[in-house]
């Protein structure tokens, strides 16, 4: 079981952003990078065609808990904020993604505009540094389409190989670098992507997981029939999926507007669980916990996330932001979850196992 170590609130800079831009209802627009010791967390945040970064501190807080265990947030400080020096987009920036380098402490991060232009930098430990390794690709319709959601992701075993997706094109367009790869073509809009996990699948940076419409979409790149697309899989007519992600051991969730959560299994395509009206909104976020898979970080339209066991629909903890989420993210590596709302605030909270549990199995194994 899993609990959190408390919920930190700090307030963006108003120097820094006066009035955020209104981004779509995916809130793709924050990526967070944890210090490895711990102690702080780079936020980044995405509004209007500009990247910003802040130094929030992740000091020890006590955990205070309201009602059906909402997590109430204590106030802590902004360490450092800066504009990150980087190209900037010419529209809107839609979507945001921070992906972290194994071999060293450099990261990639990449953004996405609502015509589909891609522009990746890699920064240094610090963060500062965007100007050592940037590539920009144009969308393949030069930007003449017109603007929309869009979406990004990197596989993660190959970060060269990255994945848009564009709402009114109807389309995703996988790059290797800024080479161009192939393009699939969705029957309707996609929502969100991610690539899958899962031994079976061999490659990992070749099976991509697309929503569109009320439809979870398998497409594999090295397939050429059928357009490249595996398996689609509908569910309730009308309730457009918003959300997907993977799990470690290849489970894939998806949410939506019928603010249900549904597991499947890709070795039977079939649902292991249907976590039934769990969110009060529809659900735009979803994520697997890092340390325990059993466990889904659920995010709502409105300003309400929580963390819940998918297997027994039970919910652990709950958080709320003070207005709707502009953007919301967890932490590639930990169970670090943020948000950032339109009132400026942005919520952090540090989540781990619970070891009062752990310690009490051990002593009924113990005995038995």
């Amino acid at each position: 079981m899993l609990k959190a170590k408390g919920l930190r609130k700090a307030v963006v800079p108003s120097i820094l952003i006066d009035n955020p831009s209104p981004g779509n209802i995916q809130p793709t627009r924050l990526a967070l990078h944890v210090s490895p010791d711990g102690s702080s967390c780079w936020v980044f945040i995405a509004s209007g065609s500009r990247v910003f970064k802040l130094q929030i501190s992740m000091d020890e807080s006590s955990v205070l808990e309201g009602k059906d265990s909402l997590l109430i947030p204590v106030q802590t400080k902004v360490l450092d904020s800066l504009l990150l020096n980087r190209c900037p987009h010419r529209s809107e920036i839609q979507s945001l993604v921070l992906a972290e380098v194994d071999s060293s402490s450099d990261q990639l991060l990449g953004t996405v505009d609502s015509y589909g232009h891609l522009i990746v930098s890699k920064l240094d430990a610090t963060g500062k540094d965007a100007d050592r390794f940037t590539y920009s690709v144009l969308p393949r319709d030069s930007g003449l389409g017109e603007g929309s959601w869009a979406g990004l992701c990197f596989s993660p075993s190959e970060l060269s190989t990255a994945a848009v997706a564009h709402s009114f094109g109807k389309t995703v367009d996988v790059y290797d670098q800024d080479v161009h790869v192939r393009t699939l073509r969705t029957l309707l809009y996609p929502t969100a992507l991610t690539f899958i996990q899962n031994p079976s699948f061999g490659n990992g940076s070749s099976v991509l997981a697309v929503t569109e419409g009320c439809q979870l979409t398998i497409w594999d790149l090295r397939m050429k029939e059928k357009g490249g697309c595996l398996q689609r899989i509908c569910g309730s007519i009308g309730d457009n999926f918003y959300a997907v992600c993977t799990s470690s051991n290849g489970n894939i969730a998806v949410g939506g507007a019928d603010r249900t959560v549904t597991i499947y299994d890709p070795r039977r395509w079939s649902a292991l669980s249907r976590w039934v009206h769990c969110s009060k909104y529809e659900i735009t976020g979803l994520s697997f916990s890092s340390i325990d898979s059993d466990c889904i970080y659920v995010q709502g339209v409105d300003y309400e996330a929580f963390c819940g066991q998918w297997k027994e629909r039970n919910k652990l903890f709950s958080l709320r932001g003070d207005s709707n989420w502009l953007g919301f993210s967890k932490s590639s590596r930990r169970d670090v979850l943020g948000g950032w709302c339109d009132s400026g605030s942005i919520f952090l909270t540090d989540v781990t196992r619970d070891s009062e549990e752990d310690t009490s199995n051990g002593f009924v194994n113990g005995l038995s």
